[in-house]
């Protein structure tokens, strides 16, 4: 069975002729419970999502700040497993259509196996993968799998990219181009620095795949500025928050539709 790289693409292309960015919300499977995190997928979609990140919890997430290692502790703490974002993507895509990738680290898929997982992937109807800890000089047998399954291989670029490096990376990846906006962890800031901007415009000079920006980006106005100058916003640690700050999960599920709701007009006023 072939993934759902294509609607990734066309929900991108669709953005674009809208003349706006792309909403991606990331959420990490697993959290609070696997079935409330199959819920908080859904209630973001509801809220004007476009794409969505499914996190796979785990134990050294070296990209991640502290609100999402604390929801990927208590995932793992809950026993939370592949099977389980298997599942979350499958049912969360099934219920609203939207294309679904999976965020993870390398060590997880290694350990599983690559054909296993990218077979699982596509079979539950995952759109691909970003990989932030997979150096693209090290990615052959993955990408060779990805593209066999039809998902798409997402790499992370930075600040401190160089161009040559840039043009490597971007050569090696489909569906969309991440744009780290700053040096260092997840998490929220109080705005999104111009290095985000110069990151993308330079990447763009390598590729034309679509340029999505994430890290740091938290609220409406961080999104109208984003959605100025890239092809898609990402947030994640803002919906993890809400969810972790909600007196239950009904309210946590309240606060991440009306977020989205919230960040889905901000990429409309670019």
């Amino acid at each position: 069975m072939s993934g759902n790289r294509e609607l990734l693409e066309s929900t991108l292309a669709q953005a674009a002729s809208e003349d706006r960015a792309a909403l991606i919300a990331y959420l990490p499977g697993g959290f609070p419970t696997v079935d409330g995190g199959i819920a908080a997928v859904k209630a973001a979609v509801a809220g004007g999502a476009d794409v969505i990140e499914v996190g796979l919890p785990h134990s050294d997430p070296v990209l991640d700040g502290p609100v999402i290692q604390t929801a990927d502790d208590i995932a793992l703490r809950g026993g939370v497993k592949i099977a389980d974002i298997m599942r979350t993507v499958r049912e969360a895509h099934e219920a609203t259509g939207a294309p679904i990738l999976v965020m993870t680290y390398w060590n997880p898929i290694d350990r599983y196996g690559v054909e296993r997982f990218t077979a699982e992937l596509a079979e539950a109807g995952g759109a691909g993968c970003i990989l932030p800890d997979l150096p693209v000089q090290e990615s052959g047998l993955w990408r060779e799998h990805a593209e066999k399954h039809g998902l798409a291989t997402v790499f992370v670029v930075a600040p401190s990219s160089k161009d040559a490096r840039l043009a490597t990376i971007t050569e090696a990846g489909t569906g969309f181009v991440y744009a780290a906006s700053l040096m260092g962890v997840t998490g929220t800031r109080e705005s999104v620095g111009e290095q985000a901007q110069d990151l993308v415009r330079r990447t763009r000079a390598t590729s034309d795949l679509p340029v999505c920006v994430g890290i740091g980006v938290s609220t409406a106005e961080h999104a109208r500025q984003v959605a100025g100058f890239a092809d898609g916003v990402i947030v994640g640690s803002a919906f993890v928050k809400r969810m972790l700050d909600a007196p239950d999960e009904a309210a946590g599920l309240a606060a991440v539709r009306a977020l989205a709701a919230e960040l889905a007009e901000g990429v409309r006023k670019r």
